[in-house]
């Protein structure tokens, strides 16, 4: 899975300046690692869970990072008052409980994280600056802890994906 660096799609050659743009490099880098952990898998492998009692697998984690991305960016700070995804009363969870070995959901879960990433990608261009706040549940939030965070979950969970990748098919890489 190593890839040669001029053949790395996270290298743009593009030199990021200020802020907004090194926030937003970073995290592009880390939704494209992610898309490179799960490149050539099957239903069942994107399925397959870490260690027992954990329901931790690939297809759990795309899901939950679209979950994630539509929370922050639809519901927080887009302010828009939508049901959450892969969530319910009965099953909090459901983001990694649904992860199972169909090919439709993985379709369905790509699908969905790739429509939330490009929403956040348009939200973030448009924002006037990092300093955009919005109001959900009584609490202000700030663009830029909001991009600070996207990065922190995307770190977290790409060293996630990076320890599954390896137990599926003993594949490492950067």
């Amino acid at each position: 899975m190593w890839v040669d660096p001029e053949d790395d799609p996270r290298e743009t050659g593009i030199e990021t300046v200020g802020e907004k743009a090194t926030l937003v490099d970073y995290l592009r880098r880390y939704r494209l690692t992610l898309e490179m952990k799960c490149e050539g898998l099957d239903a069942e492998q994107l399925a397959r869970r870490s260690v027992p009692p954990s329901t931790m697998s690939l297809l759990g984690l795309v899901r939950h990072l679209a979950k994630v991305e539509h929370t922050w960016f639809r519901r927080v700070m887009g302010e828009e008052n939508i049901p959450r995804l892969y969530w319910s009363e009965d099953d909090r969870d459901l983001d990694f409980n649904g992860a199972v070995a169909d090919p439709v959901v993985v379709a369905d879960a790509w699908a969905t994280w790739r429509r939330e990433v490009a929403h956040a990608e348009t939200y973030v261009e448009a924002a006037p600056s990092l300093d955009a706040t919005a109001v959900h549940a009584g609490e202000t939030y700030v663009l830029r802890d909001v991009l600070v965070h996207m990065v922190e979950e995307y770190a977290r969970h790409v060293g996630h994906a990076d320890l599954l990748r390896e137990c599926i098919d003993g594949r490492t890489g950067q």
